[in-house]
């Protein structure tokens, strides 16, 4: 694991000092530095400023947005992913800190975990796909779809969800996709992880109800960004046009700073969410004849 320490203003969290000297193919890094502030926290909707928020998957799309967002409205930022050199540079943006680590590996993931030190936001961002027919799916694929997307996300909850708990203040926004509500054709293993996602996060919803822990879901549609390249098959359609990632950063905040259960961004797409759930058989005649 690669810690990328940084950021302008005195102090440091206790699980990283002393991390003066990282791995020497990449060099020395100084502790990383993070304001001193004592913040007393109220029930009600997420205070952004002087928070921290872990965000998985930030070296591009969504979750490299969402960082600089969060960076923008105050929040010290701890990005992750497996990329080194882009997350270099999103600690850059953010002047935060960034942590390579892989979720789909447990020992990196408990590493991360404690290497963050406290975090009162977490975004579980992190997230591959994978396209084609499912009869001829590698199980490599399938096995690192479901470690990524969903088996990762509920083992890093919970690492940092009892720390939450013990101070009666968190906020978890969980990414997932239009596929996890509707289902997508070719991409049902990447369509399963989400709706996977979308029921953890309802039911740890319920759970969590008054302990003073937000968990919000983020349903984004098409996005445009490098993950249908790198799921091996771009993405061609004329409609729906793709939106840009900081549209789904901004209902990530939306989301924090509101504690809200649900945000579907574009807002559109609550159409064939809702025919979906209430008339499944008709959805399915206008996907098959549109899809």
């Amino acid at each position: 694991m690669l810690i990328l320490p940084g950021g302008p203003v005195e102090g440091k969290p206790p699980t990283l000092q002393g991390r003066d000297t990282l791995r020497p193919d990449i060099g020395a890094c100084g502790p990383a530095k993070w304001a001193a502030t004592t913040t007393h926290w109220t029930w009600g909707p997420m205070k952004l400023r002087d928070s921290t928020a872990l965000v998985t998957g930030a070296t591009g799309g969504i979750g490299r947005a969402t960082a600089i967002a969060l960076s923008r409205a105050g929040v010290r930022v701890i990005a992750t992913g497996r990329d080194v050199a882009a997350l270099a540079d999103i600690r850059e943006a953010t002047s935060g800190v960034a942590i390579s680590a892989d979720i789909a590996v447990l020992p990196e993931l408990e590493q991360l975990a404690s290497d963050a030190g406290r975090v009162d936001i977490l975004v579980n961002n992190a997230g591959v796909g994978w396209a084609g027919a499912f009869a001829t799916m590698p199980t490599t694929s399938i096995d690192d779809l479901v470690a990524v997307n969903l088996v990762g996300v509920v083992r890093l909850t919970r690492a940092l969800l009892p720390a939450m708990l013990e101070r009666k203040h968190g906020h978890i926004v969980n990414v997932a996709s239009i596929a996890g509500h509707v289902g997508v054709g070719n991409e049902a293993v990447y369509a399963a992880t989400k709706a996977a996602v979308l029921t953890f996060g309802e039911s740890l919803r319920y759970e969590l109800n008054g302990s003073g822990v937000h968990v919000s879901t983020v349903t984004p549609g098409v996005v445009d960004t490098e993950f249908f390249a790198k799921r091996g098959v771009p993405y061609v359609r004329g409609r729906p046009r793709p939106v840009p990632p900081d549209r789904i950063a901004s209902a990530i905040l939306k989301a924090i700073r509101t504690s809200h259960d649900d945000v579907v961004e574009p807002t559109w797409l609550r159409v064939p969410i809702w025919l979906h759930s209430a008339w499944p058989s008709l959805y399915r005649r206008l996907a098959g004849r549109f899809g």
